[in-house]
């Protein structure tokens, strides 16, 4: 079944390409995927494949039935944008939506679930059991779409969940992945430092909410070197610091933002409990007041150990895959963290290094090697299909 499955997505592969060019000149930003997920829609209904839409959203849920009886196996793709103004100068395929484009891959990502659908559903007659192909909005921008559609039933019955995210910047022809924590538990805070402002002249007349809110940096700074186990790991960085005022003006208030990122959820509570005993300290010795709100993101990505290893063993015979990385976990967050507190399942990044020059996700030239878009098929429906005879 394999070399079937294989030989068809090789067959299908400018299709795959062809989608992936489309969604990447027509982007559209999260909880704004309206022409995408109709898009989505009317290709599966021009195959006669059973298609839910709405689900939680902007959400599509396709599904197709084996004719033998098996397990349930749910993939998942994501399809929303960013809010990133495409630069890349080379490329036929250049976002024509100003102020938004796929700078995460996540056009490749649908691109890939939609021909391995297809394939799957050809070969339905000769398939064990259900699989769940999961179109997922708002990835990118939280409370995210994943949450909500698995509220709206998108794991109704699913046994297993797979996911991949195509990386370009890692090797193509490299799949990684990893058993427990993958991604970073992803929250955010926000502080609001109020102080007494004043003539720049005289400061003694004044409590400084710039002055204040740097103490509240370098207090917070000592979090992660001082109050978390050394033998587990922690970010907490500060993205905006802001305080606008004339030069010769003293700041009655400053707002800070940032990101703190954990992998187990002591740390992520520790991390919440510290910042406010720590902030509400600073701010009692300056003689301020101040309002702080810790918002939770994404959960981490804690990937199970049977299906990982089934994963990785599957990896390993897949035409195009030369090695199967034991990687280690990075700090970006993703909401396939929800899928997987729900049901069993993995979560792994295809190398999709390109060959010219390489730049990050969310950079304005951001752009991957189409070719990965294959080994992701390949690998997610090879795992799939055989799941159902080779994990008990």
């Amino acid at each position: 079944m394999n070399e079937k499955l294989f030989a068809q997505l090789d067959a299908s592969y400018a299709e795959m390409v062809e989608i992936r060019r489309y969604l990447h000149m027509n982007p559209e930003p999260s909880f704004h995927e309206e022409k995408t997920a109709a898009y989505i829609r009317e290709f599966y209904e021009k195959l006669g494949v059973d298609v839910r839409t709405g689900v939680g959203g902007n959400g599509v849920i396709a599904t197709i039935q084996g004719a033998k009886p098996g397990k349930t196996v749910a993939l998942r793709a994501d399809f929303d944008a960013l809010s990133i103004q495409d630069q890349k100068e080379d490329v036929p395929y250049r976002s024509q939506v100003p102020n938004t484009m796929h700078a995460c891959g996540h056009d490749g990502h649908t691109a890939t679930l939609l021909v391995l659908g297809k394939t799957l559903h050809s070969l339905r007659d000769e398939l064990e059991g259900t699989y769940v192909l999961i179109h997922q909005h708002a990835e990118e921008l939280a409370p995210g779409g994943a949450k909500p559609m698995i509220e709206a039933g998108a794991l109704d019955g699913v046994d297993v969940i797979y996911g991949t995210h195509l990386w370009s910047t890692t090797p193509f022809g490299r799949i990684d992945t990893r058993v427990g924590p993958l991604m970073a538990a992803a929250d955010r805070f926000e502080l609001t430092v109020q102080g007494r402002g004043g003539h720049g002249a005289n400061p003694h007349e004044t409590k400084d909410a710039v002055v204040i809110a740097s103490q509240m940096v370098v207090n917070l700074q000592q979090l992660v070197s001082r109050r978390v186990d050394p033998l587990e790991s922690a970010v907490l960085s500060v993205g905006s610091f802001v305080a606008q005022n004339p030069f010769n003006i003293i700041a009655d208030q400053a707002q800070l933002i940032g990101t703190v990122r954990t992998f187990s959820e002591s740390i992520r509570t520790l991390m919440e409990k510290e910042m406010a005993r720590v902030i509400e300290g600073t701010s009692l010795a300056a003689d301020s007041t101040y309002e702080f709100n810790f918002v939770r993101g994404y959960p981490a990505v804690v990937n199970h150990e049977a299906e990982t290893v089934y994963l990785k063993s599957i990896a390993e015979k897949v035409p195009g895959v030369e090695e199967v990385y034991d990687a280690p976990p990075q700090m970006g967050g993703e909401d396939f963290s929800y899928y997987l507190e729900k049901v069993p399942g993995a979560f792994f990044f295809t190398g999709a290094m390109p060959d010219g020059e390489v730049y990050p996700h969310h950079h304005p030239k951001f752009d991957f090697k189409e070719e990965a878009m294959l080994v992701a098929a390949k690998t997610l429906g090879s795992a799939a299909i055989n799941y159902h005879s080779q994990v008990e």
